[in-house]
C-alpha cells in the first residue's frame, strides 16, 4: 500500500517550504515520491515554488482549482488513480490553507483508491507566533487541522521567543477547546527551527501517524469567508515590492489580508518571488515564472487593493498598468 501524507496549515504558514524539506529527505532515503499540490485560488503559485523538485524520483503534480470541496475530492481521487501505477512509495499532499481534513479521509477510504492507498501521516504547519485576532472561521480551520495531526510543526520558530511559543501552544489548545475537541496538545508540537532538524527528527515525523480526535463542526461556505484576488502583469521593482506589501497589510480599507504571494520580473530579466503574511516577508530570485500577484484574505475590498497595483508612480518604481486584470475566485 502507498502511504499518503497530508500537509495542512493555515494560509501562509509555510506548508510549501516544509514540503521541500520533507520530500527532499524522502528522496535521499531512496523513496520515489509523488507530490500533489492544490493552492487556494485560480492560479497555483505554490506549484511554481515546487517545480524544481520534479525529477525521476519526485513527481510533482497539481490539482487545478477545486476550492469547492466536492470538486477537490473528485480531482484528488482522479489524480491518485492516475498516479497509482508509477511505483511510488509515498504521496505528499498539500491542499489549500482553508482545507477541511475530513475530505482527505473521504477520498482515501473510497474504492478504488482504498485498494492502493492508505493514510500515512498528517502534519499541521503553524506559524510559531499564532495571532490572537483570527476570525472564528480561521480558528475553526486551525482547530480542525491540528485535531487530526500526528505532529504540529511550528514554522519560523527561530523568530519567536520561548514565551511566544508557549503562548501559541496555549492559543492552539484554546481553539481545540472552543470547538469541543477531546484533544490537548502536549509533546507532539515540534518547536525546533527547521534548519536544525536532524535525520532523527525526520524519522520521528515519518512515523508520527495521525489522530482521530472529535471536534464540533462549523458550517460555512469557505469561498464566502475567504477570497482570492489575482493581478496579472504587475511590474514593480524589488526596491518597492516590500513597502507596497506592508502598506497593503496595514490598510484596513482593503479588508483583512492574510497572505500575498507572487512573482515580478525585473528590468534586467530576473524573476523575483515574494511570499508574505502580516508578520513575515520573504523575497528570493528564481529562474522563471508567470507575472502574477495573489492576495488572499477575508472581506477583501477589490477596488481598494487594485489601487496599489494600478497606480502610476514611476518615481517609486511602478510602471503604468495598461492591461492589469483582477478576478475574484468563485
Amino acid at each position: 500500500m502507498i502511504k499518503v501524507d497530508l500537509i495542512t496549515g493555515f494560509l501562509g504558514s509555510g506548508k510549501t517550504t516544509f514540503i521541500r524539506k520533507y520530500a527532499s529527505y524522502l528522496v535521499e532515503k531512496g523513496m520515489k515520491v509523488g507530490i500533489i499540490e492544490n493552492d487556494f485560488g485560480a492560479i497555483n503559485v505554490d506549484m511554481v515554488m515546487l517545480s524544481d523538485l520534479d525529477s525521476e524520483m519526485c513527481d510533482v503534480e497539481q490539482i487545478v482549482g477545486g476550492n469547492v470541496e466536492a470538486d477537490w475530492k473528485r480531482r484528488f481521487k482522479a489524480k491518485l488513480i492516475a498516479m497509482a501505477m508509477q511505483g511510488l512509495k509515498r504521496v505528499v499532499v498539500e491542499p489549500s490553507g482553508i482545507y477541511d481534513v475530513d475530505a482527505f479521509f473521504d477520498v482515501l477510504y473510497e474504492e478504488p483508491v482504498s485498494n492502493w492507498y492508505e493514510p500515512g501521516n498528517i502534519f499541521t504547519i503553524v506559524d510559531a507566533r499564532v495571532e490572537d485576532d483570527l476570525s472564528k472561521q480561521a480558528r475553526y480551520l486551525m482547530a480542525s487541522q491540528i485535531a487530526n495531526a500526528g505532529a504540529i510543526i511550528f514554522s519560523k520558530a527561530q523568530e519567536a521567543a520561548p514565551e511566544q511559543i508557549q503562548e501559541s501552544i496555549k492559543r492552539l489548545n484554546g481553539m481545540l477547546e472552543e470547538f469541543h475537541s477531546n484533544r490537548t496538545l502536549t509533546d507532539e508540537v515540534i518547536t525546533k527551527p527547521w534548519n536544525e532538524l536532524t535525520p532523527e527528527d525526520y524519522e520521528r515525523l515519518l512515523n508520527c501517524g495521525w489522530h482521530s480526535a472529535d471536534h464540533e463542526k462549523l458550517w460555512f461556505d469557505h469561498n464566502d469567508a475567504f477570497t482570492s484576488l489575482f493581478f496579472m502583469n504587475v511590474h514593480m521593482t524589488a526596491e518597492v515590492i516590500k513597502g507596497t506589501v506592508e502598506k497593503l497589510f496595514a490598510d484596513e480599507k482593503c479588508g483583512q489580508i492574510l497572505r500575498v504571494k507572487g512573482f515580478f520580473q525585473q528590468a534586467d530579466g530576473r524573476w523575483i518571488e515574494i511570499n508574505a503574511t502580516k508578520d513575515s516577508f520573504s523575497m528570493k530570485t528564481i529562474e522563471q515564472a508567470q507575472e502574477v500577484v495573489i492576495v488572499i484574505g477575508q472581506g477583501l475590498v477589490e477596488e481598494e487593493i487594485r489601487i496599489y497595483f494600478q497606480k502610476k508612480r514611476d518615481s517609486e518604481g511602478y510602471d503604468k498598468q495598461s492591461g492589469n486584470h483582477i478576478s475574484r475566485d468563485t
